[in-house]
């Protein structure tokens, strides 16, 4: 099959062919219809995240049609579309068993611990715990566009924070997956505050229905922050994992407030300096998050599929698999608003 291989960390992708995969006893292999390509995906490639051994496929926000079916799988056939979350959990330990798949020890991490999805096929485990069913007629880019960042930020803001309609969100960070918290905010009846540095995702927060948008390098942002919303957000997600915007995001609440982390601390960041004094006078609830449980799924879906949240807007380019280290590498810096999906594994 096609592939694009991280070989050496921080250099281009080499497009090239390599092995067909083999099909998991309780698991599935699906040929791909398109995955986006998302910040993890470059902690990946720059060689910040310790579970990524070398040589490996990329890529963890997929979705794509089954086109093998282990002996073990029971509940999916040939030629179903399907989307699975980017934790593949066991679904018969404990935890699985209490529905806290994203915490399963044994789980599998498609372009962290075994090969992704910047390829033509993908071999999925564990599938009859994993996979959900896309809503007929879905564009499969915006499915994939869901497979880290909407998930992420709808596990966020439904389980971890508990938002509620009317309540001040704060959004620090303006890329995929806080763009998809604001929108998701929005859905659930939350103001939204939205905080960046590049003045074009601003203004795209705006033109989503932003209540605010606010410079985060400004040196009174908090002020502005804390007057527009009567003293503070009720809920805070850092979207970035970096230490200036998880600082930034902690002093933004209100008292009793209650903040997610979603953005992944990884490589300088992992280890950060943080104002416990604001938690404590603050009374603040911190909470972390990682994924979303694959059955959760279908209750998302339908929402988006029902019309109650439009979530296109996010898809800003439809990239060919060769074009995969370009929108990596724009990491490194300030990206441009909305999120890259690649639709053609051919090219």
């Amino acid at each position: 099959m096609r592939a694009a291989l991280l070989t050496t960390y921080r250099q281009p992708l080499e497009i090239t062919t390599i092995p067909d995969p083999d099909c998991p006893a309780d698991g599935v292999v699906l040929r791909l219809l398109a995955c986006g390509v998302c910040r993890s995906d470059w902690h990946s490639w720059r060689g910040s995240d310790p579970d990524v051994e070398l040589p490996l496929v990329p890529g963890h926000e997929y979705c794509g049609v089954v086109e093998s079916i282990g002996p073990d799988c029971r509940h999916w056939r040939v030629g179903d579309r399907v989307i699975a979350p980017f934790i593949l959990a066991c679904g018969t330990c404990s935890d699985c068993a209490g529905g806290h798949q994203t915490i399963c020890a044994t789980q599998a991490v498609p372009g962290f611990t075994q090969h992704g999805a910047f390829a033509e096929l993908i071999a999925v485990p564990h599938a009859d715990a994993n996979l959900t069913r896309l809503p007929e007629g879905m564009d499969p880019a915006l499915a994939a566009s869901l497979g880290c960042r909407v998930t992420t930020a709808w596990q966020a803001l439904t389980d971890r924070a508990a938002l509620a309609p009317g309540e001040w969100l704060a959004v620090w960070g303006g890329g995929g997956v806080g763009l998809s918290a604001l929108l998701l905010g929005r859905a659930l009846g939350a103001r939204v505050a939205v905080m960046d540095v590049v003045p074009e995702k601003l203004n795209f927060a705006r033109s989503l229905g932003a209540d605010l948008a606010l410079d985060a390098s400004g040196p009174d942002v908090l002020e502005q922050l804390k007057s527009a919303t009567g003293g503070g957000a009720h809920v805070a997600v850092e979207a970035l994992g970096i230490e200036a915007t998880t600082v930034s995001a902690m002093r933004s609440l209100r008292k009793l407030g209650r903040m997610v982390q979603i953005g992944m601390p990884a490589g300088d960041n992992a280890t950060m300096s943080l104002p416990w004094d604001v938690v404590y006078s603050g009374q603040l609830a911190i909470f972390g998050t990682r994924g979303m449980p694959g059955h959760r799924y279908p209750g998302l879906l339908s929402l988006i599929d029902g019309g109650h949240v439009d979530l296109t807007p996010l898809i800003a380019r439809r990239i060919p698999l060769s074009q995969a280290t370009k929108e990596l590498a724009a990491f490194d810096g300030p990206t441009p608003p909305g999120v890259a999906v690649i639709t053609d594994f051919t090219r």
